[in-house]
């Protein structure tokens, strides 16, 4: 018998990396701007060097120890602004859900989600601070004016995340529901928000939590709560009824943030869960 020879197997060629010029362009253009910012930005560097100390020192001016005296008026402004982001929460609810809803595609025509969308986008570039100050020449520096800026911002947002969990539910439900000759509200009813709500749920949830955050923002232009308070102390220099006025902030912000996330994990996995920062 003759042997046969086998050709011994060549290794393939390895395919040349691609290039791409669009990219190392946009890679030269993103450092180009990071310089430009540094180098426009007056930056004191030698600055840097005394900031640990410089913290340490107004750390102990607040904190050691606070001014326990102002605690009441501090859980009060606290308040004020959690009752601010709340009413702008439900507001921000009331009005993006149903334009949600039509800004979703295969549930309204593209004549009329495409607007809602574009208008969601410009809601969302606008700072809630910066409709607060436009707001605020109608009604005045009260706490409403930042409970209606949350409310705009919360618009903007919870659009987007409705729109976008409408469109991201399974087609099954919605499926079943046009082939028996369904309407659009019954589609909405039965094959989309089902399985959509949990999602929208946690949603509103995570928007009252940024909510309460920006709130104390808005304060700081004169809409009340707790940053209105913070104003006024840091500008006559009282670091001790600083001191306590973060300490009331951040205890009732962590215990909403908490709270917030064991109601959020119910929703979305149907079991209460405490979120691991608050073991």
């Amino acid at each position: 018998m003759t042997e046969l020879k086998t050709q011994p197997r060549l290794a393939p060629a390895r395919p040349k990396k691609p290039t791409s010029m669009l990219r190392n362009a946009l890679w030269l253009f993103v450092s180009l701007v990071i310089v430009a910012a540094f180098w426009s930005v007056k930056i004191k560097w030698s600055a840097l060097g005394d900031f640990p100390t410089q913290l340490l020192k107004y750390i102990g001016l607040m904190l050691v120890p606070p001014d326990w005296s102002k605690f009441g008026e501090a859980f009060s402004a606290t308040i004020l602004s959690v009752q601010m982001a709340w009413i702008g929460t439900v507001l921000g609810i009331v009005v993006s859900l149903p334009l949600s809803f039509l800004a979703s595609r295969g549930l309204a025509p593209r004549v009329v989600n495409a607007p809602l969308r574009l208008i969601f986008a410009v809601i969302r570039a606008v700072p809630e601070v910066v409709i607060a100050i436009l707001i605020l020449s109608v009604t005045g520096l009260t706490p409403f004016t930042g409970a209606l800026a949350l409310a705009v911002g919360s618009v903007g947002t919870l659009g987007k995340w409705g729109y976008e969990a409408f469109e991201g539910v399974d087609a099954g439900p919605k499926e079943a529901v046009r082939s028996t000759g369904g309407s659009t509200l019954a589609l909405i009813r039965w094959g989309v928000w089902p399985s959509a709500a949990p999602d929208v749920f946690s949603f509103w949830l995570y928007r009252f939590e940024i909510n309460v955050r920006a709130s104390a923002i808005l304060g700081l232009i004169g809409a009340g709560g707790i940053g209105k308070m913070l104003q006024d102390n840091v500008q006559f220099r009282n670091w001790d009824a600083v001191g306590m006025l973060l300490i009331v902030v951040i205890a009732v912000t962590m215990g909403i943030d908490q709270l917030s996330g064991a109601v959020r994990n119910r929703l979305i996995h149907g079991y209460w869960r405490i979120p691991k920062a608050a073991r």
